[in-house]
């Protein structure tokens, strides 16, 4: 099942915030992603019936295996191409803005070649 960009942001949302605090629960990626309490509600629903995340008892979200490697993998894209982008003289702020939407239309191959070509100039 291919994941939506929508989704992608959700489980990058969530392994930020699982690295941050430990734990995370629906309020939390309502706040942090400035969404309201039912579209979150909602997507959480759907990561959920797609395997990418388990709801506790108590409201907690955890990754799933696949949850989590898509959710690390967007976030070491977001880092590296925010970090390019600074280096090349973009402002942090719009940096971050235009990593976030490319993060996620990069191939794996072309993200790979860009982590070999910064890894030898160093």
């Amino acid at each position: 099942m291919q994941i939506q960009e929508s989704g992608e942001m959700y489980l990058e949302t969530i392994y930020i915030l699982t690295q941050q605090k430990g734990h995370v629960r629906s309020v939390d990626i309502s706040e942090y992603m400035n969404y309201s309490k039912p579209s979150v509600s909602r997507a959480v629903g759907i990561l959920k019936s797609g395997g990418y995340i388990q709801v506790e008892a108590d409201g907690s979200i955890l990754l799933t295996e696949t949850g989590l490697e898509i959710g690390k993998k967007i976030y070491q894209r977001h880092t590296l191409l925010t970090k390019v982008l600074i280096q090349l003289g973009v402002s942090p702020e719009q940096a971050a803005e235009d990593a976030c939407k490319m993060e996620h239309a990069i191939s794996d191959e072309t993200f790979q070649a860009l982590q070999r070509h910064l890894h030898m100039e160093k």
